[in-house]
């Protein structure tokens, strides 16, 4: 389970730690170049002990499929090691704040220090503590050491270790393994030392705002939990539309792109607007709410203040030039599909389409069998279309908005009934029912 790195455990913490400190201390006086835990002196413990090729562990050299967080990785492996050739690994001993769900203090600062560690390497050897590959307790990761070498380096270096003593992680069972006993020296080193965890401090990678600072993935599979809830996230702006724009972000351990549609009314001008361009990356600030009327949640609430461009609270731009994903979907994997998602430390299952929802996709080859056009005088839809498809024994409908063609001639549903054809457009829910809405003529193609 992972553990909550926030300010007041901090505080709470650190007049032990400076009170063992002091300890440490004074059982170190007289002694000259103790390289002990409780010394003077800096110990690379991370270095102290060798890989045992002969030790009657798994060990497997791998390369990085994905790097996930400060403590997951997956890397590929032979087919024979794992099915797939993908080993989803966990390190032993170790427990890095989260930076994948709800992300806390020093997560990102570990998540990074992990990717830059491994980026670096000329081989990568993971190791399992027993005679087999042992999975985790949600049975999809598999615990191993880890160690690598580098160009400059002809010995390997206990990468689990190395984060102990950096003060990146808490300890995770990390006395009972192959290498609790130095396991333990470095996470009494770490904390005499006060690095990063224990340090006391405000991390520099932290924002200390007033939103939960979460992923698209962490909302979409705990959305009940973060209704009226103020939160941060990142994200790629995919569709702007009727002061709204769509935002989905890709996530790595499992392989899915989560969306979130927010809203931002009339509440941004100038810079605030630029920020939320179609193609940027943003940091998005805003409150969770349910939206009765289209039945699924959005997030409102946007604040850009030009005084104080760099205040937590505000909505930021990160990068620029970034494209939707439009994840090449069938209709038949939309419809009846099931995801399971680990969440936690445990395996959540759902809807394919629930998971999707506010994301950006493609289908193919979706025969038109009924058309229907919002002719409501008094409404801002009127001419809007829904296309109601089929691929073999599967319907799916496809909402549009009102589209126009290069000569601003209003687009009916005349010029797409009985033909076949592919769209790209946002996972949406209407009456109860999950569908495809597009937004642009250019995203229908007719075959």
């Amino acid at each position: 389970m992972k553990t909550m790195f926030t300010k007041k455990f901090f505080s709470a913490s650190v007049s032990l730690i400076l009170a063992v400190a002091m300890v440490f201390s004074i059982a170190a006086c007289g002694k000259k170049n103790d390289t002990s835990s409780t010394g003077g002196t800096h110990v690379d413990y991370a270095a102290s002990i060798t890989l045992d090729r002969n030790s009657g562990t798994m060990q497997q050299e791998v390369t990085v499929h994905a790097f996930i967080d400060g403590d997951t990785t997956h890397f590929t492996v032979p087919s024979s090691v794992m099915p797939g050739g993908i080993l989803k690994a966990r390190y032993l001993a170790i427990n890095t704040p989260e930076s994948t769900g709800k992300i806390e203090e020093w997560g990102k600062t570990a998540a990074n220090y992990t990717k830059s560690a491994l980026q670096k390497a000329t081989s990568i050897i993971i190791e399992s503590d027993t005679a087999t590959w042992n999975a985790d307790s949600t049975g999809g990761r598999y615990l191993v050491w880890v160690w690598y070498k580098t160009a400059e380096s002809d010995t390997y270096r206990n990468l689990n270790i190395e984060i102990l003593q950096q003060g990146l992680a808490v300890a995770s069972n990390s006395a009972n393994n192959r290498y609790g006993d130095t396991c333990m020296k470095a996470i009494t080193q770490a904390r005499t030392e006060m690095l990063h965890v224990y340090s006391g401090q405000n991390d520099p990678a932290f924002p200390y705002g007033s939103a939960a600072e979460v992923t698209l993935r962490e909302i979409r599979t705990n959305i009940e939990t973060y209704d009226n809830t103020k939160v941060a996230f990142e994200g790629v702006i995919t569709k702007n539309n009727a002061n709204s724009v769509y935002v989905e972000d890709y996530d790595a351990e499992s392989g899915l792109y989560y969306g979130m549609m927010v809203y931002y009314g009339y509440a941004l001008n100038g810079t605030g607007l630029q920020i939320l361009s179609v193609g940027n990356r943003v940091r998005i600030v805003g409150t969770v709410q349910y939206y009765e009327t289209g039945g699924t949640y959005q997030v409102s609430g946007l604040e850009y203040s030009p005084m104080r461009p760099n205040d937590p609270n505000n909505i930021q731009k990160l990068s620029e030039g970034n494209d939707p994903a439009y994840v090449s979907t069938s209709v038949k994997t939309f419809n009846n599909d099931k995801v399971t998602v680990t969440v936690g430390e445990e395996n959540k299952t759902f809807d394919y389409a629930e998971l999707a929802m506010s994301t950006s996709v493609e289908m193919k080859n979706l025969r038109v069998i009924k058309t229907y056009t919002t002719t409501k005088e008094d409404s801002s839809s009127k001419g809007a279309m829904t296309l109601t498809c089929k691929v073999g024994d599967e319907t799916i409908d496809v909402r549009t908005i009102v589209l126009y063609d290069d000569n601003g001639k209003l687009v009916t549903a005349d010029k797409f009934a009985g033909k076949t054809i592919n769209v790209r457009g946002i996972v949406d829910k209407f009456d109860g029912e999950y569908q495809i809405k597009v937004f642009s003529l250019k995203d229908i193609t007719i075959k």
